[in-house]
């Protein structure tokens, strides 16, 4: 197994899409941008961010164009704030519905993928989540392949290297930690084939 780094991001927009798929959520609710977000994943943390202003507002559709886009730390961070009232209790969340998925040599310890020694997977297991995510929420599923997302008047091109250079390609997810180096879930559609 590995650190997933960004990869874990997959999860946290995996248990956004439940959560509007059951009706508990909508694309234009807003949650706001805590101090917490904005200084462990926005600008001050120098690493991928939406730039989100801290305590401002932000629909749940951008934020989840600015994870899936732009693999923002503070998008990923509000999310499970809003959603679960703290990271702590988002990767409570996680790791119970990776159980539910199959996906038995994952343990989550954030939201982001930011280095933890609680984050670990396997390949595997990421192509079950995945799976998931292509087959169980296709509408939602096509943000991964928007080209880019503007946000606070900051446009940033999606990260996604498979999306210019792979014919078919729609997704899914790059991430980079000096622990595990780079890594990517990629898939395609090739003559109706995924």
């Amino acid at each position: 197994s590995f650190p997933p780094a960004s990869l874990t991001k997959m999860m946290t927009v995996a248990i956004t899409f439940r959560e509007i798929k059951e009706g508990r959520l909508t694309l234009d609710r807003q949650f706001r941008i805590s101090e917490h977000a904005w200084r462990t994943g926005g600008a001050p943390s120098h690493t991928s961010a939406m730039f989100a202003p801290i305590n401002s507002d932000a629909t749940i559709g951008d934020l989840l164009q600015g994870v899936m886009v732009q693999s923002a730390n503070d998008g990923a961070i509000a999310l499970a704030e809003g959603i679960a009232g703290s990271e702590a209790g988002f990767a409570e969340k996680m790791n119970a519905r990776a159980k539910e998925l199959g996906m038995e040599a994952t343990s989550f310890a954030n939201p982001t993928g930011l280095p933890d020694p609680g984050n670990r997977t396997t390949a595997r297991d990421l192509v079950r989540l995945a799976s998931h995510l292509i087959t169980d929420h296709p509408d939602h599923y096509k943000i991964y392949a928007q080209p880019e997302f503007t946000y606070n008047k900051i446009r940033q091109l999606n990260r996604n290297p498979l999306l210019k250079s792979f014919p078919g390609a729609d997704g899914i997810k790059t991430g980079f930690i000096k622990e595990s180096g780079y890594n990517l879930v990629g898939s395609a559609v090739q003559n109706g084939q995924r």
